[in-house]
């Protein structure tokens, strides 16, 4: 190779490796997306930003079917926060993706009977926060993060499909069960309701 070919081969590595618009879009969507999730999940965990703490999150979990209440606010709040706090620094990308879609998953089937739209109760915004983190985790962080720093090495091809589907699996199970209990605490309210109306 010429010394002019090779100097030229270097300026166009040089240049492939240089951050471009979508490096910083993706940069944009990590720090959007992953402090919102962060701060939810901060809001579970320590009551901060005026949020209930593990407490008062437990007690609402329990509330709307996850059981136990406490230990189901503690890892939501859990994939909310690490999940954020990675995503927004573009580390393990894949796994904090994963996480924090799955914790979206379980509050948007919360919302899911009040319709699509928040204003009305919906899951218009635990959707589009978890369909965010989902994408990212495809898609990857960009060149303007810790996993690029770093080598890729928490950030394989094949840690999206192993993350994404171990945390779908988990989602359904624990979605499934939360239906199975409201659905017996409704059997069980009917039951109540009959026998005082014969009475």
């Amino acid at each position: 190779m010429t010394s002019s070919a090779a100097v030229a081969a270097t300026a166009a590595t040089a240049v492939s490796a240089a951050p471009d618009r979508r490096d910083v879009g993706l940069l944009l969507l990590r720090l959007g997306a992953g402090g919102a999730l962060a701060a939810h999940g901060a809001q579970k965990l320590f009551g901060w930003f005026g949020g209930h703490g593990l407490a008062g999150t437990g007690e609402f979990m329990e509330s709307v079917g996850y059981a136990p209440g406490r230990a189901s606010a503690a890892a939501a709040g859990l994939a909310e926060a690490g999940g954020g706090t990675l995503l927004a620094l573009g580390l393990a990308t894949p796994a904090a993706g994963a996480a924090a879609a799955g914790a979206m998953a379980g509050a948007s089937a919360v919302h899911t009977p009040n319709g699509f739209f928040a204003q009305s109760g919906g899951y218009e915004y635990a959707a589009t926060l978890g369909l965010t983190a989902a994408g990212l985790a495809i898609a990857g962080p960009g060149r303007l993060s810790l996993d690029q720093a770093l080598g890729h090495t928490a950030d394989r091809s094949w840690m999206v499909p192993a993350a994404l589907g171990a945390t779908a699996t988990a989602a359904a199970l624990v979605v499934g069960l939360r239906n199975r209990r409201l659905r017996r605490r409704e059997e069980a309210e009917r039951g109540e309701q009959g026998t005082l109306f014969e009475e």
